[in-house]
């Protein structure tokens, strides 16, 4: 349970500490690059990734998709947290799990139960309401969450791929992707140093390196509680999306007085019904 707590935290503080860089001067992408950076390190000397075994059979087109995506929705995350708060970033985040269960009932063919139909039903809607705007928000950013959930789902699908790739083990595939990643967005800070004239500071290095930090605890963390639970996995599953969403919606009320309406918090009730149906559905 531990490890199932540490890698809740690690997740929230993520968000956090991308809401803390609003006061400062930073450049997103420039977190992001130096994010890969620490993860890519703390990685290396964890898991300790043989790279000799990757060999030109490897999944490289998965690969490829992941490390292109996760900079870039990492991007959409940080705009997300700005303009919307975390409450909403964070619920967007967890509802993502419903991509790929779609993607598994229309594209893989995999036969539903109805506990599984109620919970994306609930999910829908609920998704609905956490995102509906406030009658006095003008510019309601809904756009930025609608990403993150789209984004962090399609990501899902990909490294269950993956995980069905046994040649390879789990971590030194994600040392490859993590590679991929970092080059993206090493060549888009170029790109704006290049253009934009913009000059890489030590405070976005550091807030990288504190983001790279939790980022991979909470790889680490949720890893280590699927294996202390590996007889029941769904007690991670729904520990983690509910434990975030919960977290996150406390931290984001009490510590930044993010505002909600009673819409958004029937929304996120629904989230964690909708999550409660979903591991139902695994045992019928």
């Amino acid at each position: 349970m531990l490890f199932l707590i540490l890698s809740i935290l690690c997740s929230v503080i993520v968000g956090v500490v991308f809401k803390f860089t609003r006061k400062f001067d930073t450049n997103p992408i420039q977190i992001v690059a130096f994010n890969y950076v620490t993860a890519l390190a703390l990685c290396y000397f964890t898991f300790s990734p043989n790279l000799n075994e990757v060999d030109a059979k490897a999944p490289w087109n998965i690969y490829i998709a992941i490390g292109i995506l996760l900079p870039v929705v990492f991007l959409f995350l940080i705009a997300s947290i700005k303009h919307m708060g975390i409450v909403k970033t964070d619920a967007a985040q967890r509802l993502s799990l419903f991509i790929p269960i779609l993607a598994a009932w229309f594209i893989f063919k995999e036969e539903f139960n109805s506990y599984k139909v109620i919970g994306l039903v609930i999910g829908f809607l609920a998704l609905l309401f956490i995102l509906r705007k406030q009658s006095e928000n003008a510019e309601n950013k809904w756009i930025y969450p609608a990403i993150v959930l789209l984004g962090f789902g399609i990501i899902d699908i990909l490294f269950k791929q993956i995980a069905l790739y046994t040649t390879l083990p789990y971590p030194t595939s994600l040392f490859v992707v993590f590679t991929i990643s970092l080059i993206i967005a090493i060549g888009i800070v170029v790109f704006e140093m290049i253009t934009k004239k913009e000059k890489l500071t030590v405070r976005n290095i550091l807030f990288g390196g504190l983001v790279g930090l939790f980022n991979f605890g909470n790889i680490l963390f949720y890893l280590k509680a699927h294996k202390a639970f590996s007889e029941n996995p769904s007690t991670v599953f729904a520990g983690m999306n509910m434990g975030v969403i919960v977290l996150g919606s406390l931290v984001g009320l009490f510590f930044f007085r993010e505002k909600l309406s009673k819409i958004n918090f029937i929304g996120l009730f629904l989230a964690l019904i909708a999550i409660v149906f979903i591991v139902i559905s695994q045992f019928k």
